[in-house]
This record gives C-alpha cells, structure tokens and sequence, in this order.
C-alpha cells in the first residue's frame, strides 16, 4: 500500500549556486534540484506553500511525485529536505528521477495493532518500540506506506524481530546481516505482583517505627 502520487508545478531554474538559491527564496519560492537515472542534476523552483504542505503533510519521502518542469513531467522520489532552523519552512529539496527499474532506500513507518488480544500488554506489560521506523530498500514504484506489527499472543519478555515480519513483494531490510529486534513487550512497576497478598500482610511490619536506643 502506497500514498496517492500527486504533481507539482516547477521552472527550471538557468543559474545554480547560493546567490540563485537566496533569489529564489525572495521571490516566494523553493530551489529544488532532480538528480539520478543517469541524468545530469535539474535545477529548479518550486512553489512554496506547495511544498510546504507536502512535507508538513506526511509521508512526503516515501511518496512518488510528479514534477511538472514548464511542461516536461518528471516523475521523482524526494530525497532529502532542508527547513529553516528558526521558522520551520522549506530552503531546498532533493528529489531523485525515478525509471522504470529504480531501487530506493526509505524510511517506513511501523504500525502495531491487535494490542488488546496481548496477553502480555493485559496484564500490564509496556510495548517497547526499538525501531518506529525500519529503512527498507524496495522498487521506487512500490514503497510501503507502513508495515504492520501483529501484537495478537505476545507475553512479557517477547522480542519482535523483523523475520517475523510479513513484507511486501520486494522489499528486503537494509541491514541484512542480523534479525533485528523491532520492538519489545516489557515487564513494568505498574504490574501486578503474582503474590499481591503476602506483599500486603509484610507492609504494615515493614512500615513499623524502629526504636531508637538511648
């Protein structure tokens, strides 16, 4: 499952370099630049309240966009943003040209479900997320929103690896070496002692004064 494509509007842009970059910004506008699927870089100019929605909107580097450059339609996947540090808006954007057979590194969210059929999250475990995101290398045309974790059965001490993981079609883990652990389910000092009584009778002694000696 992926986001829906959407299509911005650009013009490219003649001259590169901080100069351009800072005369695009005063005319309201984002330097962009499309690189990649054996193509020199594209410079360009965005318009800013479009990207700027796009990448406060979620999902933006995991989305496949098209780019409409003063009528020539390129399709990209963005790669890196810069915001300013102070006002949170765009300063630049990579996006890289997507062919037909390209492969990509992303970022995908992970999302739990079924944690009320957790045995071990009932009796009051804490879910213990390693990784709330898992980088993962898949065809551009096929980047997963999210994936999915399965809590259903899992008890206290339980590890949640990534073999255990069912990926979509093509989409293998980055780190390939080891089976990771994604997330835990945890004992916590919220939960009940198995011996809850006997721990009641001993409180009154304990709490008892001691006797100072004189």
């Amino acid at each position: 499952m992926s986001h829906d494509t959407y299509e911005l509007k650009a013009e490219a842009r003649e001259q590169v370099g901080k100069g351009s970059a800072r005369a695009v910004r005063r005319n309201g506008k984002v330097p962009a630049v499309i690189y990649g699927d054996k193509q020199p870089p594209l410079a360009i100019a965005l318009t800013y309240k479009d990207i700027y929605y796009k990448i406060h909107g979620g999902g933006f580097l995991t989305t496949i966009a098209t780019i409409d450059v003063d009528g020539k339609k390129i399709q990209v996947l963005p790669k890196d943003f810069q915001l300013d540090p102070v006002k949170d808006f765009p300063v630049h954007v990579d996006f890289l040209r997507i062919g037909k057979d390209t492969e990509v590194n992303v970022d995908v969210p992970v999302h739990f479900i079924n944690e009320d059929k957790s045995p071990g999250i009932k009796r009051g475990g804490v879910l213990n997320i390693v990784r709330h995101e898992v980088e993962f290398h898949c065809p551009a045309n096929a980047i997963p929103e999210f994936i999915t974790i399965d809590l259903t059965g899992t008890n206290i001490g339980d590890s949640i690896h990534i073999s255990a993981i069912k990926l979509p079609a093509g989409v293998k883990p980055v780190i390939s070496d080891r089976d990771f652990t994604v997330a835990t389910i945890a004992g916590s000092s919220a939960m009940k002692p198995e011996t809850e009584e006997t721990a009641e009778t001993a409180a009154p002694e304990a709490a008892a004064p001691v006797a100072e000696e004189k």
